[in-house]
């Protein structure tokens, strides 16, 4: 599935979910490039990075904010906290073996799921 046309329908299917529900590159396009383009898992993270830094929201962030549905200084608080967390994760991912970096992952998504599910 290593073609244009695969890889401009992931982005399609990761772009639509991230503007309807804020989701995209760890829930989305991660797995898609494992198991659909036969990534290894540091590959697949550092790809999603990569595609998701400039358009990651700034058409649907546009939107959000038309909308008056975005609180800017929290949002720069986070950006801050995302450059010094990134810098931090990225490098101790590169030292963990790839399979423990996929079962950290999937055991995020697993707990994330059962919160989002059991809440009310």
């Amino acid at each position: 599935m290593k073609s244009f046309l695969g890889s401009l329908g992931l982005g399609l299917i990761a772009g639509v979910l991230s503007g309807l529900v804020g989701i995209g590159g760890g829930v989305i396009i991660v797995p898609a490039l494992v198991y659909f383009f036969g990534m290894d898992q540091k590959t697949a993270q550092g790809t999603s990075l990569a595609v998701l830094l400039p358009p990651t929201g700034l058409l649907a962030f546009l939107e959000y904010y038309r909308a008056g549905h975005v609180d800017i200084r929290v949002g720069a608080a986070i950006v801050v906290g995302l450059l010094l967390g990134g810098l931090f994760g990225g490098g101790f991912a590169q030292q963990l073996p790839h399979e423990a970096l996929r079962k950290v992952f999937a055991v995020l998504l697993l707990l994330t799921a059962i919160k989002m599910w059991t809440e009310k």
